[in-house]
């Protein structure tokens, strides 16, 4: 497994795409625009997804499966997802293929096994869950109805990149049913709340929560809140959404029920999704020119142990060492891998999981048998320290937990220094080229400057904070008033 990495500063983006590959988290597959997650990348989105899953669950929700098809007529019921995604969607127009008879060997599509009703393969859920839900409702005594799916999803994107945009991807979706707006919008802020507990406690990522201006919001939505991150090149990763759908889903398919004052009513919404996309945005915020950087929280396992022996008899008492260990540190609830491969020398499997993450390193050889102590490796610091074997349970949890908030600090310091408070154009394109990261500016609120400003600089606003108060000022690109700051960056 080859290390050699493009360093970040030379190419960031090639950095990216070759410590995907190189760390085996995925490769390109035969189809134009989707990935193959190989078991180690699969394992990160597991562990992301069993912690999330159980934040789901402690939040009330229950998991469901759907349909990977649409019928073309329930998708265009609501008329701006529809529109939203037309341009993204595949389209099942057949069902069947048969031997070409001018191309012996060949499959074409039968021309007789023409569906009835096109499919559409779902680039997101509300259409077929909400026409389910009509089934469901009759009563507020049916109500709130929180689920969650694990699925699949189709976005026939041009412009392909391993986790961050891909034409498939793996998420997760929720889809609410509330009897009142107050209740739907407590929702839609608590799963957004949700999401960034999640980022910072577990990926080590600080974020920020805010809402979508009108022309970035979801499609159909009748507001977005969002969590932004700042990747290491400075630029904007949108993290997760949480969507308030209003009516506009229980309208489209007459979803109605009758509330407690025996009157009939449309039901109001939620939506809300994360998907592997995060796995990208945890390489990009905290690896390094070696390979991938892992927070204890996340990683497959937190611990790898590599024997150092030349004989049959020093492997021998080293695994016996080590397998005590290992048992110990699985009491402390710490997940370790015992390296014992003959097919590969130490400075080789040292060299392999530095590069795929592993937060720390135990070397044993021989001399740390009689010294009572094994060499441990930080991966976050590239720093060795030799440590004593009988007290090596507790000094790895508490590290695990340093490296952990370590890794979150350096984040958002970097963020930190990455935020730049601008008030005149000229100022907010020269940091945008030469320092990047968020820029914190006053915009008048229409739709034609942020256009604008998008046009003249490929920035957009990423979310207007919701911790931002009130502050009186002006546009920093048409001059006119402003009543709040929001954040600019260019992004993925």
């Amino acid at each position: 497994m080859s290390k050699n990495l493009t360093s970040r500063a030379e190419d960031y983006s090639k950095w990216y795409n070759e410590l995907v590959v190189k760390a085996d988290l995925a490769e390109n597959s035969a189809v134009r625009g989707c990935m193959v997650i190989k078991p180690y990348g699969y394992a990160i989105w597991e562990k992301m997804q069993a912690e999330l899953d159980r934040m789901f669950k402690e939040t009330g929700h229950q998991n469901a499966y759907f349909p990977l098809f649409v019928p073309k007529s329930l998708f265009e019921a609501e008329e701006k997802n529809a529109e939203g995604f037309a341009k993204e969607c595949a389209v099942v127009t057949h069902y069947r293929l048969q031997n070409d008879p001018d191309n012996e060997g060949k499959l074409r599509v039968d021309p007789d096994a023409k569906l009835e009703e096109e499919l559409v393969v779902r680039p997101t859920s509300e259409a077929i869950i909400w026409n389910t839900y009509k089934g469901w409702i009759q009563s507020y005594r049916d109500l709130p109805i929180l689920i969650n799916q694990w699925a699949n999803v189709v976005r026939w994107e041009m412009r392909t990149r391993l986790f961050l945009r891909t034409a498939e991807f793996l998420w997760q979706e929720g889809h609410t049913a509330h009897a009142t707006k107050a209740e739907a919008l407590v929702e839609a802020e608590q799963m957004n709340d949700v999401y960034a507990e999640f980022a910072q406690n577990f990926m080590a990522i600080p974020v920020i929560k805010g809402v979508k201006t009108e022309s970035e919001r979801f499609a159909g939505a009748v507001e977005t809140y969002c969590i932004e991150a700042l990747m290491q090149d400075g630029k904007a990763l949108q993290a997760g959404t949480s969507h308030f759908l209003g009516q506009n889903f229980a309208k489209a398919f007459d979803v109605k029920f009758t509330n407690n004052e025996g009157k009939l009513d449309h039901v109001w919404a939620t939506s809300w999704g994360v998907s592997t996309r995060l796995v990208g945005a945890l390489i990009m915020t905290h690896s390094d020119d070696k390979g991938l950087v892992l927070p204890p929280n996340l990683a497959p396992f937190q611990v790898v142990i590599v024997p150092i022996f030349k004989t049959d008899e020093q492997f021998e008492a080293i695994s016996d060492k080590a397998e005590s260990i290992i048992k110990e540190l699985k009491a402390f609830g710490v997940s370790c891998k015992y390296d014992k491969r003959t097919t590969h020398r130490p400075g080789a499997k040292f060299a392999q999981h530095e590069l795929q993450g592993v937060p720390l390193r135990i070397a044993i050889g021989p001399k740390d048998l009689e010294n009572n102590t094994v060499e441990l490796a930080r991966r976050d610091t590239l720093t060795k320290d030799s440590v004593q074997i009988d007290d090596i349970a507790s000094i790895i949890k508490d590290l695990l937990e340093v490296i952990q908030n370590e890794l979150f600090s350096k984040a958002k310091n970097f963020r930190d220094e990455h935020t730049t408070e601008v008030d005149d154009f000229e100022t907010f394109k020269k940091v945008l080229e030469t320092k990047t990261g968020f820029i914190s500016a006053h915009w008048d609120g229409t739709a034609e400057t942020e256009q604008k400003i998008k046009e003249l600089t490929k920035a957009t606003i990423r979310c207007i904070p919701m911790a931002n108060s009130k502050e009186e000022g002006t546009c920093v690109y048409s001059g006119k008033p402003s009543m709040r700051r929001v954040l600019f960056a260019k992004a993925y």
